[in-house]
């Protein structure tokens, strides 16, 4: 289902990128729906769920379903009060929101009134998203995965609908957009009402300040608002700097990103997923080295996976922007500006998904505070590269400045990565396997030769630009199949298979 949702929201950012190009109207789209999106995962889907869930398994495994039931309704109350009075908060303030974070807007009035107009349709989005991710958390709790993971499709559904049947009444068009987003956040909840109705958990809101689970939840919510805050703050914080750049910078970075979310997403949190649980029975149990083999396992298989695909995004990344999203309104300009932050990305691949997978080693303990601590050790350090990486871009007038902000990011999450990775081997939680000089030795290698095969092979980005879309897509499939079938041939040579990586 999370493959489906990533196809579906590629699909989602092609049409957007085909109609809308990378323009100021596109930049003040990306900017209104960020800010509701940031509280969402701040409180919702990060901080809210991670309290919530477990007090809720933790009554359903104990008490009974009339415990259960009040639970929902209580915290259904309390936290829908406190979306209602944030929403219309926000409404009201959209043009204070807007100055904090996006000032480049000002005194570029058509833009800045264009965004405050969009944040103030999106904003009740985090009303009704923070609701359909309780809802989530109450279907998965309750053992069904399907609904909530196939939920968010709706999103790119109504997104592309907007765009291709509501965007013409509109003006401006990209405005479209604000409001899909508002009937997205609508269908999304609705989608998933029927499903607790059938549990019998449908909540009936009620509010009480002294409800005994509803305090639990704020306590250990307190924390966890700590640890999600982190890489939604870089995110603003980036979005804050690129509102002073050139037109479109923003709209630049949003593209790139999206392509390396996908490794990230398929690669990195589904191994997170499987080896949470695993690391969590074996700190149970007392099994050490069975955790140290856990975590060694992980990493072996995520640097086999993301170091190719890192070096395959470095050297496509023009021919993929130009292949799958230069159309229409999208310039083969965007596509060069975008292909240089999406190197930027790239690089710090590696990085993004051995978070993921070194995180649960913390996790799988009781540990929330080196993880949040490290974490904000690595936004402060994103923040001051952001201003080292972009002031001397600036300044030099050098092209693309947005490129600056992409390295930030990936220089730390190499910090971030780098410094997880000390805390685990320094406690003596993991303990580095044999072999892993072998191991490394035949990456280097397989990759050299895939390097080899991208940069003999790829034509000149100006040939893209000049093909059509048959072309542009049968080329683009066929490199990336002979890079990938000589990777995994020398590392066949080299005696790695796949049995070694399946985890008993």
């Amino acid at each position: 289902m999370t493959l489906i949702s990533r196809i579906f929201g590629y699909l989602r950012d092609v049409v957007i990128a085909i109609f809308f190009g990378a323009s100021g109207a596109t930049d003040a789209f990306f900017v209104a729906f960020r800010i509701p999106n940031f509280l969402r995962r701040l409180f919702a889907e990060g901080a809210f769920s991670q309290a919530f869930v477990p007090i809720f398994s933790e009554i359903k495994e104990q008490q009974g379903k009339t415990d259960l039931k009040d639970l929902v309704d209580h915290v259904t109350g309390s936290l829908g009060l406190v979306l209602v009075a944030l929403t219309a908060l926000g409404i009201l303030a959209a043009p204070l929101l807007i100055t904090i974070f996006a000032p480049g807007f000002i005194g570029e009035n058509s833009r800045f009134d264009l965004t405050v107009y969009m944040l103030r349709l999106t904003f009740p989005y985090l009303l009704f998203i923070s609701l359909t991710a309780m809802a989530g958390g109450i279907l998965n709790a309750m053992g069904k995965f399907a609904v909530p993971a196939v939920t968010p499709v709706l999103l790119n559904f109504s997104l592309i609908g907007a765009t291709l049947w509501l965007a013409p009444h509109m003006d401006p068009p990209i405005t479209a957009l604000a409001v899909g987003v508002f009937i997205a956040g609508v269908v999304q909840l609705g989608f998933q009402l029927p499903f607790l109705y059938r549990l019998g958990l449908l909540p009936r809101p009620r509010f009480r300040t002294a409800h005994k689970g509803v305090r639990r939840v704020m306590r250990l919510m307190i924390p966890a608002l700590f640890g999600t805050s982190v890489v939604q703050i870089n995110l603003l914080f980036d979005t804050l700097i690129a509102s002073f750049l050139t037109t479109g910078s923003i709209s630049w970075l949003y593209f790139s990103d999206r392509f390396v979310e996908l490794p990230l997403a398929l690669f990195g949190i589904a191994i997170a997923t499987v080896i949470l649980p695993r690391l969590s029975r074996q700190h149970a149990r007392n099994h050490a080295e069975e955790f140290s083999h856990t975590l060694d396992w992980a990493m072996r298989l995520a640097l086999l996976v993301t170091v190719p695909a890192m070096m395959g995004l470095i050297l496509l990344a023009g021919p993929i922007l130009v292949s799958l999203i230069q159309y229409r309104e999208f310039s083969y300009a965007d596509s060069q500006m975008a292909s240089m932050s999406l190197m930027a990305y790239a690089c710090g691949l590696p990085a993004f998904i051995l978070i993921k997978v070194l995180a649960p080693g913390f996790y799988s303990r009781q540990d929330t505070k080196t993880p949040v601590r490290i974490g904000i050790i690595a936004m402060l350090a994103n923040m001051a590269l952001n201003v080292i990486f972009v002031v001397p871009w600036v300044y030099f007038e050098l092209p693309g400045p947005h490129t600056g902000l992409a390295l930030a990011t990936a220089a730390s999450a190499f910090i971030n990565a780098g410094l997880l990775f000390r805390h685990l081997l320094r406690i003596n939680i993991y303990t580095l396997q044999p072999g892993w000089s072998k191991f490394i030795r035949q990456i280097f290698l397989a990759t050299v030769l895939l390097t080899l095969i991208l940069v003999l092979l790829t034509p000149a980005l100006s040939a893209w630009n000049q093909w059509g879309m048959m072309q542009r897509g049968s080329s683009l499939a066929g490199l990336i199949c002979l890079a990938a079938f000589g990777y995994l041939l020398t590392l066949f040579i080299q005696g790695i298979r796949p049995r070694q990586f399946l985890i008993r």
